[in-house]
Order: structure tokens, then C-alpha cells, then sequence
């Protein structure tokens, strides 16, 4: 069915685990009943192994004009190499800054100079490489950036997905600017493979099922990868917060005292994240119940694991002539998406979309 090429905005973690992860499952052929960490093998006729890195644009200047394959492991990254990358033959590009890293951490990242280095025309470069799709992957807060992106994706004639909290695919704005250029987006906000957030949703939803009254639930996240650090800077967590929050409220039929988010930055956990879930309740005849959870992941895989469909799902949208948001997949893969449903819901959606029985 031919190759599925991609572009990277922001090659950090999450990028880098994605990038792996295409090579750690070449050898797959798509009739394996389950295969350990893929949701779907054989994606509508696509394997991950049909992914392929075309562009890849970055503001760490240690990472510009490296091999994608080298500069998937340049720290800050600090994600586990668990897979052999081969040189792809694609050489990393200075991007426009914009907001695409916060204050605190221009030392950390070793941002250009832009008196010494000039950013490329993104739009331009991605109509050079091919690229079918464009993955935003900035840090959280990078509003500019985001919407830059958007934008260029959206000249170049390439497919929009949105990982990261601002509001994008759920705007009606973009979600028309993208109708009549004829392309799909997905976001906003990718969800983990098991996460915090899909978890949270889990429980809240078996708790309603179940007739409990929920009176007040929280969630607590704490990581060390540049992710955590980046969100240090409170300013730039406003839409992370909506996101994170809105993803479990939507599902509650009556107003809960609530509180989602990143809580704290670990430096020692590295890649790790851990997450405190609290609910709180009652239950037949007045009487209480609580839930505590704790959950620790390896924070960019968990991402990989989802992304990896969504590319696919863009794909297949892209062969069938869709445009605008691709309603499916991005409510189940997104925290933010155009319209929150109950998960089982959401996969319904997406097996549907896969068999081409509903358009997106």
C-alpha cells in the first residue's frame, strides 16, 4: 500500500520513542493475533513499518543537522534506547522558535542563536520531503508554535496531528480551514496508551455505572523528562489543565470538585512518570467509597503506543479523501478532541472507520 511519510515538529521523548518504536516492530506481518504494545497490528492494511521519517524540524541547536536517527538520543532526551535506528538519511532542521521552550529551560535545550542560524520555511520544506502528515510534538504551552505549524501543514497540502494541549482540531475555526483545503486533522492532546487520564476515565466511569455518587476525585502527576520541566512554568500549563480536566468531567453527568494535573518535576525519575488517582464517593445507602491509585509508566513510550495508530488512521483518511477532523480517532486517542464520548464508544468509532463503515 506504499510508504506513509511523516514530519516531526519537536524530537524530543515522545519523538524519539515513536521513531524507535517503528523499528523495534519491522518484523511484524500483520496476521499475528496480538502483538505486545500495538493496539493494531494491521491497521486498515498498514503496518508500522510502513511509517517513514521525511522531515524533522527542531530549536536545540545540538540536534539540527543531525541524522534523525542520532538526534532522537541527544539529551535533554533521556528516553530508553530500545530499538536500532538506522541512519534515515534525513537531517534535522532549525525551525522558528516562536514559544516553542520556555524561559527557565533556554540553557537546558541550548536554543539557536538566530543571529548565527536561520529557520527554514517549514511549508516549503515539507512540500520538498513529501510529507503526507505533520506531527506537533512542542512542549506543552507552545501556543505560537502550534498554530505556526498548523498553518505551514496546511499550505504544504499535509494532514495535522495535534499531541500536544492547544486547542487546534477542536476549534471549529482550523476544523474549517482544513475542510475546504480537503485535509484531515486529529488532536488535541494525545492520550497515553495507559495513562493517567485513560485510567481516570475508567474508574469514573465504572463508579457511575455502578451507581455511585462521585463528590470529589483528583489526579496528581509527577515525571523527569523535559516535559515535567517544561511545565514548571505554571503560565504555560493553562490549556494542559483544561485538557487533562475536561477529558474526565466530560464523562460526569453532574458538577464533581475536581483537580487534574502536573503536580511536580523529579529530575531523578528521568522517563519515568507517576500518577496519584483519587476518588471519593458514596454508594448504597449513604455510605462512602474510595479508590486510590498509583501508576507508574515510562512516560514517552505510553505515547508512541497511540501515536502509531493515529498515523495509520490519517492514512486511511488520506487515501479515502476525508477532511476535517477525523471524529474517531481523535476522541479516542485525544484528551481534547472535537467531541468527548465514553471510551467504548470511541473504539467503536475507530473499528468502524477502519472497516469503512462510517467516513471519519
Amino acid at each position: 500500500m506504499g510508504p506513509i511519510k511523516v514530519a516531526i515538529a519537536g524530537l524530543g521523548n515522545c519523538a524519539s520513542s515513536l521513531v524507535q518504536g517503528v523499528y523495534y516492530y519491522k518484523d511484524i506481518t500483520g496476521k499475528e493475533e496480538r502483538v505486545t504494545g500495538l493496539m493494531h497490528p494491521d491497521f486498515g492494511g498498514y503496518l508500522p513499518r510502513d511509517i517513514t521519517f521525511v522531515a524533522a524540524f527542531e530549536i536545540n541547536k545540538e540536534k539540527i543537522g543531525k541524522d534523525i536517527a542520532d538526534a532522537i538520543f541527544v539529551k535533554p532526551n533521556c528516553v530508553a534506547e530500545f530499538a536500532k535506528v538506522p541512519k534515515l538519511g534525513v537531517k534535522v532542521q532549525p525551525a522558528p522558535i516562536k514559544d516553542g521552550v520556555a524561559e527557565h529551560m533556554q540553557r537546558p535545550f541550548i536554543c539557536y542563536d538566530p543571529k548565527e542560524l536561520q529557520p527554514v520555511d517549514v511549508a516549503e520544506e515539507l512540500r520538498r520531503s513529501g510529507a503526507e502528515m505533520l506531527i506537533n510534538f512542542l512542549p506543552v504551552g507552545s501556543a505560537e508554535g502550534s498554530r505556526y505549524y498548523a498553518q505551514a501543514a496546511l499550505e504544504a497540502g499535509c494532514g495535522f496531528i495535534n499531541c500536544i494541549p492547544e486547542f487546534i482540531v477542536s476549534d471549529a475555526g482550523w476544523q474549517e480551514k482544513y475542510h475546504k483545503a480537503g485535509l484531515p486533522m486529529a488532536g488535541d492532546d494525545i492520550k497515553s496508551q495507559v495513562g493517567a487520564t485513560i485510567l481516570h476515565r475508567v474508574l469514573a466511569t465504572l463508579l457511575m455505572d455502578r451507581g455511585i455518587d462521585i463528590k470529589e476525585t483528583y489526579q496528581l502527576n509527577i515525571g523527569g523528562n523535559t516535559d515535567f520541566e517544561n511545565m514548571l512554568a505554571e503560565y504555560r500549563l493553562k490549556s494542559k489543565r483544561i485538557s487533562k480536566t475536561q477529558a474526565v468531567t466530560s464523562l460526569l453527568p453532574y458538577p464533581v470538585p475536581t483537580r487534574i494535573g502536573p503536580s511536580d518535576y523529579v529530575p531523578f525519575l528521568s522517563d519515568t512518570k507517576v500518577c496519584y488517582i483519587s476518588l471519593r464517593g458514596e454508594k448504597w445507602g449513604g455510605h462512602p467509597i474510595e479508590i486510590s491509585v498509583k501508576l507508574s509508566v515510562e512516560d514517552s513510550p505510553n505515547s508512541a503506543g497511540v501515536v502509531v495508530d493515529v498515523i495509520r488512521a490519517m492514512k486511511l483518511a488520506l487515501d479515502r479523501g476525508v477532511s476535517g477532523p477525523l471524529l474517531g480517532i481523535s476522541s479516542y486517542s485525544f484528551k481534547h478532541p472535537p467531541q468527548q464520548v465514553v471510551d467504548s464508544a470511541a473504539k467503536q468509532w475507530v473499528e468502524d472507520f477502519i472497516e469503512g463503515k462510517v467516513e471519519r
